[in-house]
């Protein structure tokens, strides 16, 4: 009798023991965790539970490293965490990480593509973003990619980014086309996004856009010279980017087919990777008769119906920057 009271009070013992844990483990699990502000943490692919509980701890989601382990493999969670780069908020306790990590619920990254970047520009853009992924092989062609802000999860891959940007461009594209003037002197979808480049880098002023537009198609409807200055920066730099100095007269003479000083219509490529908006103003530019237009030393610019007048505005933008040069130097 008195072993079996024993084995009955041993057995108790064990039950309170295990039963204390238990209850001890749920509340390490439950509990608000160390983490002082929301921080982001990256769980590579192919992480396992090991690598994932020191990444967190690393980061200071967890401060029990061991409980994270043994309550993963408990739950059964370890079989679902995902890979991805996660938000945990502040005092986030072990059970809610294991539901975010199970959620897939990944950081939402932004990566922006200025209006106007060429190409090359662009690459190295997505190049020099260390959270995207993969190799780009093959620059993409001039225009062909649009220019907004592009919504991406770590590890995303930059091969697969452009091609988003370049199914947005035929989307934009597409949807500019239709609704295009029909008196507009271009032939195809590809001539509007070579002028749309050329007036996206003629001007940052959004109310200008439409109003440069209508300069250079009167020009077209003309037969005059576009005389573009930022066509001749991307034929003396190959696309490359910023010529890095003012153009000169010998400039103008450069030979090249994108050279508008010295090329009828319009060059056989766009100069750069337009935006919506500038899209929209080749496809419907503003009525008017100006057939000239120059910097006004204000950011915007001062236009012209005849080279009288163009030289006019010239000679006042001159001595706008002579004014500048000289307050630049006082100071």
């Amino acid at each position: 009798m008195r072993v079996a009271v024993r084995i009955a009070i041993g057995a108790v013992f064990v039950i309170v023991l295990v039963a204390g844990a238990a209850l001890w483990g749920l509340h390490l699990v439950n509990r608000a965790g160390p983490l002082a502000t929301e921080t982001a943490v990256v769980i590579p692919r192919g992480s396992g539970l090991d690598n994932i509980s020191a990444a967190l701890t690393d980061a200071g989601v967890v401060d029990q490293p061991l409980v994270f382990v043994a309550a993963a493999k408990i739950a059964g969670a370890n079989r679902a965490l995902k890979a991805g780069e996660y938000a945990f908020p502040a005092h986030v306790s072990i059970a809610e990480a294991f539901r975010i990590l199970q959620s897939g619920k990944t950081v939402v990254r932004r990566f922006t593509v200025p209006e106007g970047l060429t190409s090359s520009q662009v690459v190295r853009l997505m190049r020099d973003e260390p959270s995207l992924a993969g190799e780009i092989t093959d620059e993409p062609a001039e225009g062909s990619l649009l220019p907004e802000t592009y919504h991406y999860s770590w590890g995303d891959g930059r091969a697969e980014m452009l091609k988003r940007m370049q199914a947005a461009m035929r989307t934009a594209l597409q949807a500019a086309w239709s609704k295009r003037s029909l008196s507009l002197p271009l032939d195809t979808p590809e001539q509007a996004v070579i002028l749309a480049s050329i007036v996206e880098k003629e001007t940052s002023v959004p109310r200008e856009r439409a109003k440069v537009a209508g300069v250079f198609v009167n020009r077209l409807l003309s037969n005059m010279k576009l005389q573009s200055d930022p066509t001749v920066v991307y034929a003396l730099t190959e696309g490359d980017g910023a010529l890095g100095r003012p153009l000169t007269r010998a400039d103008w003479k450069f030979e090249s087919p994108y050279n508008t000083y010295m090329i009828d219509g319009l060059p056989p490529a766009p100069i750069a990777n337009p935006g919506k908006a500038s899209l929209e103003a080749v496809m419907n530019p503003e009525q008017h008769e100006f057939v000239y237009f120059v910097a006004d030393g204000s950011g915007g610019h001062a236009f012209a119906k005849t080279l009288a007048e163009h030289n006019r505005n010239v000679t006042r933008w001159r001595e706008v920057m002579k004014r500048q040069g000289d307050e630049g130097a006082a100071e």
